[in-house]
């Protein structure tokens, strides 16, 4: 979920070197696997192909320090599981994403931009 002030989108985004370990998108792959209980449920639910959320899950897997995902094989109850790193992670950084937004309201620099923003924007010159 991108964080929304009025007409300025906010995108958190957390690097680990030059790779996206945590953004708006594999927040919502998290989230729907808590949902779901299984990367292809969540998946199915972002309308995203099982091979993107799995390659998305192995990337977060491999920048966090614990795996934010694990696999449950066999049984009733195989699919996937937020660890409790992940749940962590995932919390803190909705939480960051809501401090993000409260700080910005707040902000002088986002009264100018507001204030100085098109409803709409004018059409495109013609050649």
């Amino acid at each position: 979920m991108l964080a929304r002030v009025g007409p300025v989108k906010l995108r958190l985004q957390v690097m680990s070197a030059q790779t996206g370990a945590m953004g708006p998108g594999k927040a919502a792959v998290l989230e729907a696997i808590q949902t779901h209980g299984s990367i292809s449920g969540a998946g199915r639910a972002l309308r995203m192909s099982y091979k993107r959320c799995w390659a998305l899950v192995d990337e977060m897997n491999r920048c966090w320090r614990a795996p934010l995902v694990t696999a449950v094989r066999g049984g009733p109850t195989q699919g996937a599981l937020l660890t409790e790193e992940g749940a962590r992670v995932l919390a803190a950084f909705r939480a960051l994403e809501h401090h993000l937004a409260a700080a910005t309201r707040d902000d002088p620099a986002y009264a100018i931009l507001v204030d100085n923003l098109r409803e709409t924007p004018l059409p495109a010159a013609t050649a």
